[in-house]
């Protein structure tokens, strides 16, 4: 099996892209790098009195459209390839719905499960003193990513605010509601998924109650999803998350497994009585792939949808919830199967769209309604949609290229506007 590097995945397909656009060969080499990469250590006290040193990362790929933007990651297998990677495909996500940030993004090796809340505070308050050199209200704005929250958000805001002297809450977006966070920001991401997956459907005339779905990941993106989808009239058939799998084939009760899962402490969907439980995470990924299913939603992380699994897959529809959950082989399987990809750089930018107008709130000190958030959301996912569809149809191409194409060629344009420097 050939080893997973996400960085060489992100730059594989920043070259297909870049032969379809015909390219300048300068503003392609720009693109393929980042602009920075910062790599810190990060020693805290643990709750045994020892010293435990973790290895943190923030990258910034590309800041020619604006400040850099990008969640921060807690996993025990981060790694720089991973980080660098998912700052360019930021940069690509804020292109496609067109807000003026580039890409970042961040990381820590450390697994938060075996943490106490206040090692994790720890964690984050010494991580935010080290990066405080590259990040800043208009430098660079990190948000909440896998394994961490808005109360994480809180603690980087209140570091980050000590070492300026005021508060400054547009460092960070994705902060509770009291200290400058933006309603409807934490299922963003989960409603501009919707919202993609909606028009798809309308698109190819699929009927919500005839719609099946099926959802790997069950935390922030993917609970979301279920959520809205069922408020859409979707039955949702089957859920993963690292407990296991949860399957009903006439449809899950999804307000009760979401109360269930808020009643954890884990957060998990194990014990939940409403469906046939399959324990243990890769059995149960692989059972949900092959289901027949009109769509499949991968909300977990990268590297899932394979060239060893892509050819089981049923559904008529992937919506990737998460940040490269396909590789580009298992793309050209997919595409030949006829299975139609609602690719990450449009389908789960709702959640850096909505961080967007928290960060201008917080800039005006001037707060919307969610009405407001909802209406303009709603607005620039649906536009972006039907860009990057036309520009499909346009060019004969799957949808992941042609997002990719009105990204790329967005930045680029950038690029060339603002030349090289000296």
């Amino acid at each position: 099996m050939t080893v997973f590097n996400p960085w060489e995945m992100a730059c594989q397909q920043l070259d297909m892209v870049a032969d379809k656009l015909n390219l300048d060969k300068g503003i392609h080499a720009k693109l393929r790098h980042c602009k920075r990469a910062l790599i810190v250590s990060v020693p805290i006290w643990m709750d045994d009195d020892t010293v435990e040193v973790f290895e943190g990362y923030r990258v910034q790929h590309n800041l020619e459209r604006g400040p850099a933007k990008g969640g921060i990651r807690y996993h025990p297998d981060v790694t720089l390839d991973e980080v660098k990677a998912l700052a360019m495909w930021m940069t690509w996500k804020c292109a496609v719905v067109n807000i003026p940030y580039g890409g970042a993004k961040g990381g820590v090796v450390c697994d938060p499960t075996k943490m106490s809340l206040k090692e994790i505070e720890k964690l984050t308050r010494r991580l935010t003193s080290e990066i405080s050199i590259i990040i800043g209200p208009e430098k660079d704005i990190p948000a909440p990513d896998v394994n961490t929250n808005p109360q994480v958000m809180s603690w980087i805001m209140d570091t980050y605010s000590m070492g300026v002297g005021y508060s400054a809450p547009g460092v960070v977006t994705g902060k509770p509601i009291e200290i400058g966070g933006s309603l409807g920001r934490h299922t963003a991401t989960g409603r501009g998924a919707m919202l993609v997956i909606h028009e798809a459907m309308k698109h190819l005339k699929m009927k919500p109650s005839d719609t099946r779905i099926a959802i790997q990941g069950f935390g922030n993106v993917g609970s979301s999803l279920a959520r809205y989808l069922h408020e859409l009239g979707c039955p949702v058939v089957a859920v993963t998350d690292v407990s296991g799998g949860l399957f009903n084939e006439k449809g899950l009760d999804v307000p009760a497994l979401l109360a269930h899962v808020e009643r954890q402490p884990q957060r998990l969907i194990a014990g939940f009585d409403g469906g046939d439980h399959l324990a243990g995470e890769p059995a149960a990924n692989e059972a949900l792939f092959k289901l027949d299913v009109e769509i499949l939603a991968p909300c977990a992380l990268e590297n899932q949808i394979t060239a060893d699994n892509a050819g089981n897959i049923r559904a008529r529809i992937i919506a990737e919830g998460a940040n490269g959950p396909t590789t580009p082989e298992a793309d050209v399987i997919l595409h030949e199967n006829g299975v139609l990809v609602l690719p990450d750089i449009l389908t789960n930018a709702g959640g850096v769209t909505v961080s967007y107008f928290e960060w201008v709130q917080d800039l005006q000190s001037i707060f919307w309604d969610l009405e407001s958030i909802d209406r303009e959301l709603t607005r620039i996912m649906t536009r972006s949609f039907h860009e990057v569809m036309a520009i499909a149809e346009r060019e004969q191409c799957d949808l992941r290229l042609a997002a990719y194409m009105l990204g790329v060629n967005r930045v680029a344009t950038a690029v060339k506007l603002r030349g090289v420097f000296p």
